[in-house]
């Protein structure tokens, strides 16, 4: 198994993630294990969100941590196990839950936000090919804890969303 090296830059990461701006919420990889994930996003006062959310406060809304946690665990299975992903590449991981999600602070703009994700459990069909992953996602900033989740993704046939 080839683990992919770290640090891992955006363009790689737009190679795997379909996600564009201003949706791609994972600037960086920077550490990789078979279990583990750690990616940054860095924020700036020119997000979008920050224009609405809240014009006079702004402050990073907690579904946007949530998405950019589960962005790091879609970015694991190809970057830990490139041959197994490439074996799959007809299939992309879904985001159907989460489960004992928390926001503790604020994400404001200049946060550097620690996105670390620990994969649980990946459950596999009866051709050793992953069906379900399940994860523990926690975001920070200096440190402090700013948003923590439990995840899960179910694999299916990338046809099934038109692409």
């Amino acid at each position: 198994m080839a683990i992919s090296k770290t640090p891992v830059k955006i363009n790689r990461i737009k190679e795997i993630l379909p996600h564009r701006y201003p949706f791609l919420l994972v600037d960086r990889v920077v550490e990789l294990t078979e279990s583990k994930i750690v990616a940054f996003k860095n924020l700036t006062a020119n997000e979008e969100f920050f224009e609405g959310h809240f014009p006079v406060a702004p402050i990073m809304p907690g579904v946007l941590q949530v998405e950019a946690l589960a962005q790091t665990a879609g970015l694991h299975y190809p970057l830990a196990f490139p041959e197994e992903a490439e074996k799959n590449k007809d299939k992309i991981g879904v985001f159907t839950k989460v489960n004992n999600c928390t926001f503790e602070k604020p994400v404001i703009p200049g946060d550097q936000l620690r996105l670390e994700v620990t994969i649980t459990e990946i459950e596999k069909d009866k051709n050793g090919d992953p069906r379900r992953i399940t994860a523990r996602g926690v975001a920070s900033v200096d440190g402090k804890t700013t948003c923590q989740t439990d995840l899960e993704f179910s694999m299916i046939p990338a046809k099934l969303i038109g692409r």
